[in-house]
């Protein structure tokens, strides 16, 4: 046989696969990946383990928190609440 190129091989192969199976990639959304620096790398491994790190830490104290029954209310000095435990007594 005459050998065939690489482009028909891909659409027969593509042909094939279609006759197979209903099932298909999703389109590509995103740009295809690029060469980073070993910098922009390191840059970008630090921002994300600080970014890390912070998430954890504030759910480490929520966790701690709620295991110790940490309530946070308003604190209204002012206001009605204030009011309730005073009394006002008349010494006569």
């Amino acid at each position: 046989g005459s050998p065939i190129t690489a482009e028909e091989r891909r659409l027969r192969d593509k042909k094939h696969l279609n006759d197979i199976t209903a099932a298909q990639l999703p389109p590509l959304h995103h740009s295809p990946a690029q060469l980073l620096s070993i910098e922009e790398s390191i840059a970008i491994q630090i921002q994300q383990k600080e970014a890390y790190e912070e998430i954890q830490a504030k759910l480490a104290a929520q966790k701690l928190a709620e295991r110790l029954n940490i309530k946070m209310l308003r604190f209204e000095p002012e206001g009605e609440a204030s009011m309730q435990y005073r009394e006002v007594r008349d010494e006569d």
